[in-house]
This record gives C-alpha cells, sequence and structure tokens, in this order.
C-alpha cells in the first residue's frame, strides 16, 4: 500500500508513516521493506547495522511525537532527545554540527524528535493535525497565508466538501 502525503519535515513524516485508509490502519514499518524505505527516503539507510534495533527506536520516537502534537506531553519527547545531541565543531577551519547518539541506531529517531523541536521553535502554529476527524495525519502548512486545513485536498478535503454538498442537498 502505498503511503499518502509523503515529503512533509522528518518529524511529521515519521508521524505520518502510521495511517488509515478506509477505515483499516496501516503502518509503514509493518510492511515489507518498509523500515528501509523510509530509511532510504530521508538519507539514512545503512546508518546502523541493527534494523531491528532502529525499527523499535522509530517507533518509540514516532509515539512520543504524537504524544507531544496530540496530548502536549513532552515526557516521552524528551526522553527520545535524551539519546543524544549536537556537538558544534570545526572541519578544516569551517564550522559544523555533528549529531551524537548513545546508539546509532538511536540516530534517525533522534533527528525526528529534534526536528519536531525545530519545526515548534521556527512555527508552531504552522504544524497541523488534518482537519477531517477520521484523519490520522499531521502536515506543516507553508500556504502563503497559513489557512491550509486539509492533509490533502484530493482526500480529506474533497471528502468533506462532497459531505458538506450531501448534507445541503438532501436526496428526495
Amino acid at each position: 500500500m502505498t503511503r499518502p502525503l509523503i515529503g512533509e519535515p522528518l518529524a511529521l513524516d515519521l508521524v505520518n508513516s502510521v495511517w488509515v485508509d478506509q477505515g483499516h490502519a496501516f503502518d509503514q514499518f509493518d510492511e515489507p521493506d518498509g523500515l528501509e524505505s523510509w530509511l532510504d527516503d530521508h538519507d539514512m539507510a545503512g546508518i546502523a547495522a541493527d534494523t531491528a534495533a532502529v525499527r523499535d527506536a522509530l517507533v518509540q520516537a514516532r509515539s512520543a511525537l504524537r504524544a507531544a502534537l496530540e496530548d502536549g506531553d513532552d515526557a516521552p519527547l524528551n526522553d527520545v532527545l535524551a539519546h543524544g545531541f549536537h556537538r558544534p565543531g570545526l572541519r578544516d577551519g569551517a564550522p559544523m554540527v555533528a549529531t551524537v547518539t548513545d546508539d546509532p541506531a538511536w540516530l534517525p529517531a533522534w533527528t525526528a524528535a529534534a526536528d519536531l523541536v525545530r519545526l515548534l521553535a521556527e512555527r508552531a502554529e504552522r504544524v497541523r493535525h488534518c482537519a477531517n476527524p477520521a484523519c490520522v495525519l499531521w502536515f506543516y502548512d507553508v500556504s502563503k497565508n497559513g489557512s491550509r486545513r486539509w492533509c490533502s485536498m484530493e482526500v480529506c478535503g474533497n471528502r468533506a466538501k462532497s459531505a458538506r454538498f450531501q448534507r445541503s442537498h438532501p436526496r428526495q
């Protein structure tokens, strides 16, 4: 099954690796090659030999991201962030920042958690849940006026418009 709403910032893309389609929940990491595909999409393929540990860390981070976004519960996200930090330095005289984690398997999860902190610091009001109550997807609103409401106008937006039309034009 093809995952909807790809191309969001890393943190939201991790959150959106679980979605609902026609009432059925899907998890990209349960699909054959789903984890490898997600890592490859974010240029993180091959960063750790233990893919089970990477998956476990990503699932924990995904849960922590959802808790922060949906419930305002910061503790799980801070637990994920405790696995690493940014170390500034110089390389050949040029500034650089290295990401250091206590275990290589935590690098993708930590990077996604740090990305949510960055998004919230920059424009928290632009991090949004789809306005469709049945949708579980999140997006970063990059529209000029900041008025995006749907994860996808083609899917959730059209469903809402169709439902509104049906309510205003009942069948006789």
